[in-house]
């Protein structure tokens, strides 16, 4: 498949998901609703197979979180970057640890520097940082009093 058959076979799919056009690889935004149920169909359907996930990241919009995720499909050779828009009141998503095991490492990265919770992750803890660090230092609005970095 190419990448513009990847994205509109999953917005087809997935109810509430959108194609972005920019960037190297297909791009689909989806809704956290759900996200564990469409990583599973993500990884098991026939034309995608999406069996490898090789990144996940945040990024702080300081309104809203955005999880990315990078998978690659190694019998199709194709690739696909999922973007889940996560509140910044409650910044919690469904953990895929169980349907890709690199995202257990991904997730407490994430975790240890934007403060975003993965459901249901088998071990969720500061995976860098200190478990008494304060703050989640790549978030905007985080303050360090002695390097005094502001964003």
């Amino acid at each position: 498949m190419n990448a513009e058959e990847i994205k509109s076979s999953i917005t087809a799919v997935f109810a509430g998901s959108s194609a972005d056009e920019a960037g190297e690889w297909p791009v689909v935004a989806m809704d956290a609703e759900d996200w564990l149920n469409r990583a599973l169909l993500l990884r098991d359907t026939r034309e995608w197979l999406f069996d490898y996930l090789f990144c996940v990241t945040g990024i702080d919009w300081k309104t809203h979180f955005t999880v990315v995720f990078h998978l690659r499909s190694l019998k199709h050779r194709h690739s696909v970057v999922i973007k889940i828009q996560v509140d910044r009141d409650k910044p919690q998503l469904d953990s895929v640890s169980s349907v890709w095991r690199t995202a257990e490492f991904h997730e407490r990265e994430v975790y240890d520097l934007f403060g975003i919770r993965f459901s249901h992750h088998p071990d969720l803890r500061r995976l860098f940082l200190t478990e008494d660090w304060n703050g989640w230092p790549l978030r905007k609005d985080y303050e360090d009093p002695v390097n005094m970095i502001k964003l």
